[in-house]
């Protein structure tokens, strides 16, 4: 663990890191500040990101870059129909002695790319489910350890509906973000096809190293956070929630479901995260404000009033804000 003399010294290291990232990713990724922004928090949180978004906007050349510049191991799984669990997770095979011996899969790595995981059926999707809530996985009855830290950034596609299958809410809940990546204005566009049709490649330079991560993470959890600030973000998870005490007009009007209690802890470590890259060392409602969307935009399900009459999920968070 690096030395710091106090939090306040980490927090500060943290925020100029930060800085140091987003300038090294910004050689390879062009225009995506925000998107770049919210897996950054999602790794000081210890989250899990899902980011969707048409073919062609850099989802895994993004997350390639980011654990490039953090130093961390990395595996990319394309999820497909015929995907088996033991794909994911790894499985036991007979060696030269007859004996079994577990060979690892993919999962066992600090960044986990899974590609259009809407591609595979649920059996193999729940393959991911152990992993990302409790950093281990269990195969024959054996109980294997992931390394840390560890963190599934997912990829989906919105178009193309047919043969998929849907992520459950179940799984979908276990994702700290749902990052919607929109397609580059003009001129990001411009530079874009400028850096990647010549012959010239950027490797990023690592700035972070897994042992300075696992310190920023830790450093994240003791952000102190006032009762107000507390108070905000179950109001607003409580909000989401129809027919109960809190719950809007809008909610009761336009939503089937609400979100559940782990959207408010992803709201409190979010807004700690937001505060510290900001240069802040305590969160206020605006930084709840900030990750608000990203945080609960999976979290809800709408009804066929709200379907009918084309309200999205979106327009529903912000008026509850």
């Amino acid at each position: 663990m690096p030395p710091f003399a106090s939090d306040k010294e980490a927090a500060d290291a943290l925020h100029h890191a930060y800085q140091r990232l987003t300038a090294e990713i910004s050689h390879t990724i062009i225009g995506q500040e925000e998107v770049v922004k919210l897996v950054l928090t999602a790794v000081f949180c210890q989250g899990h990101c899902l980011l969707v978004g048409v073919p062609g906007l850099a989802k895994t050349l993004l997350i390639q870059t980011i654990s490039n510049s953090l130093d961390l191991s990395f595996n990319r799984v394309q999820f497909t129909p015929d995907l088996m669990p033991s794909d994911i997770l790894g499985s036991e095979t007979l060696d030269q002695n007859r004996h079994f011996q577990f060979v690892k899969g993919p999962v066992f790595a600090n960044i986990v790319l899974a590609d259009e995981i809407n591609r595979t059926p649920p059996k193999t999707q729940a393959a991911l489910l152990e992993a990302m809530q409790e950093y281990s996985v269990t195969v024959a009855g054996h109980h294997y350890n992931l390394p840390r830290p560890f963190f599934v950034l997912a990829t989906q596609n919105p178009i193309e509906q047919e043969g998929t299958y849907p992520l459950p809410e179940a799984q979908l809940d276990r994702f700290m973000f749902h990052v919607a990546l929109e397609y580059p204005s003009y001129e990001a566009e411009l530079q874009i096809v400028k850096n990647t049709t010549g012959d010239r490649k950027h490797t990023p330079n690592v700035v972070l190293h897994a042992e300075e991560i696992t310190a920023f993470q830790q450093l994240v959890r003791r952000v102190p956070v006032t009762d107000n600030v507390v108070e905000y973000a179950v109001k607003l998870v409580h909000a989401t929630r129809p027919n109960t005490q809190l719950a809007s007009s809008q909610t009761n009007q336009y939503l089937e479901w609400g979100a559940g209690p782990r959207a408010s802890q992803h709201l409190i470590m979010g807004a700690k995260c937001n505060a510290l890259i900001r240069g802040k060392y305590s969160p206020d409602i605006e930084d709840v404000q900030a990750v608000a969307v990203p945080i609960l935009r999976h979290r809800l399900v709408r009804n066929f009033k709200a379907e009918a009459e084309g309200i999205t999920v979106e327009q529903i968070i912000k008026g509850l804000l």
